[in-house]
């Protein structure tokens, strides 16, 4: 999409820099709406209950799980290479359905599998799902850092790679490319889903946004100058596995070295997105605005694992049914309004119960992150209008569950309120 070796570049920082921005304004808006939920409880509170339901609605049916499935097919995939029928795509069950039919193979039960494995880490307890996702975390910066220092000091590659070519290259392609890179610079705001079980949470969720963006920024625009350095843009567009690729251009070597730190990376990433995504539910049942069971903790483990099995079960689906590549794409450009929207909610919340005055850094890059990615969404409206519908649709899909989800609310506390009258009275007779 981005034939320039330094524009491409160039949307990996920038898309690193709109990461920080909007890193810097979630600092200030946990401190101001400590809760969990991130942009769920953001919205909720500067726009109202459909507002920042509609927002958690993205995150269940695309943002989250949808992300989970296809880093679990992939996840299968890559794990293939060394135990090959792990990733057989033969079918092995046929379910017929009314419009379509059902085919589980044994890739799509290896996806299952993992999903199911972090799903059940997370719900016995959140020091477990702490210690695992750190352990994976800090191996694959390892091995990246690593791959990344060895391939600068001892690979053979050549900075002329960075010359640009003529390519025809428009600023629409360029905005276009944001999307995917923004969606993978995504995790900048884990922090924020589950910032009431931080400890001193004004210091360690601004903190961890701040270096958590800071070393994925680094790693991101490091790596993908050494895939740069490593490879000519011709080779670097046309590779499969750009890693093995450049590894391969570097080092002389055969055969696929990066893919255990590929697998390692899509663990990661499986386990983090397990950790936060409940946590959105989680608050938006607590609020009334979704079905009260994902409400609840276990008694036990003090974790919201309904919330938990629901996104486990429904990534699952998503990879049993498949269409998630659709998912994604059609609501790709609604997790970018979704984060803008949230960073604007800074400003009504700041004004609406702000204790002390918002500094000028954080109101320009607050400010820039909206602006961005409001030029975002309009280009990808302008430049896929049948995707843009479609996205809308499925967001609008929610408004009905919203809806059922605030009258069974408001039907359960009428309820509540009639049974003590009601024992009264049998009391006084």
């Amino acid at each position: 999409m981005v034939p320039n070796p330094l524009a491409m570049l160039s949307v990996w920082l920038f898309g690193g820099l709109l990461a920080f921005a909007g890193a810097t304004a979630y600092a200030e808006l946990a401190k101001l709406c400590p809760r969990s939920g991130g942009e769920y409880s953001y919205l909720r509170q500067a726009f109202g209950a459909l507002a920042g339901f509609l927002s958690g609605w993205i995150s269940l049916i695309a943002g989250f799980s949808g992300a989970i499935a296809a880093s679990a097919v992939a996840f299968a995939a890559y794990l293939g290479h060394y135990l090959p029928g792990a990733a057989s795509q033969q079918t092995l069950i046929s379910i017929p359905l009314a419009f379509t039919s059902l085919s589980v193979s044994a890739r799509s039960l290896t996806a299952a599998s993992i999903i199911l494995f972090f799903g059940v880490i997370h719900i016995c307890g959140l020091g477990l799902g702490r210690l695992t996702q750190n352990a994976l975390a800090v191996l694959i910066l390892a091995i990246i850092v690593g791959f990344t220092v060895a391939g600068f000091a001892l690979g053979n590659g050549s900075m002329a790679h960075l010359t640009p070519v003529s390519a025809p290259f428009s600023g629409m392609k360029w905005l276009l490319a944001l999307i995917p890179v923004m969606f993978t610079y995504s995790g900048w705001n884990a922090a924020s889903y589950v910032c009431e079980e931080a400890v001193d949470q004004e210091r360690t969720v601004g903190r961890a946004l701040a270096i958590g963006t800071s070393v994925v920024i680094a790693i991101y625009v490091s790596l993908n100058l050494l895939f740069v350095y490593a490879l000519p843009m011709g080779r670097l567009g046309s590779a499969i596995n750009v890693g093995d690729t450049a590894a391969q251009a570097l080092f002389g070597t055969s055969g696929e070295i990066t893919t255990p730190a590929l697998i390692i990376a899509l663990a990661g990433a499986i386990s983090s997105m397990s950790l936060a995504g409940p946590r959105v539910y989680f608050a938006m049942a607590r609020d009334g605005a979704f079905l009260h069971a994902f409400s609840r903790v276990h008694p036990r483990f003090h974790t919201p694992a309904f919330a938990i099995a629901l996104q486990t079960i429904w990534s699952i689906v998503l990879v049993i049914v498949g269409g998630f590549e659709q998912i994604l794409m059609y609501t790709g450009f609604a997790i970018v309004v979704s984060s803008g929207a949230a960073v604007f909610a800074l400003f009504t919340i700041n004004r609406r119960i702000g204790t002390t005055a918002m500094s000028l850094r954080t109101k320009i890059l607050a400010g820039g992150f909206v602006i961005a990615s409001l030029a975002i969404v309009i280009n990808v409206v302008a430049q896929a209008p049948r995707t843009s519908v479609i996205g809308l649709l499925l967001i609008a899909a929610g408004i009905p569950i919203f809806l059922w989800s605030k009258k069974r609310q408001s039907s359960c506390e009428s309820r509540a309120a009639i049974l003590p009258e009601t024992a009264a009275v049998d009391a006084t007779e």
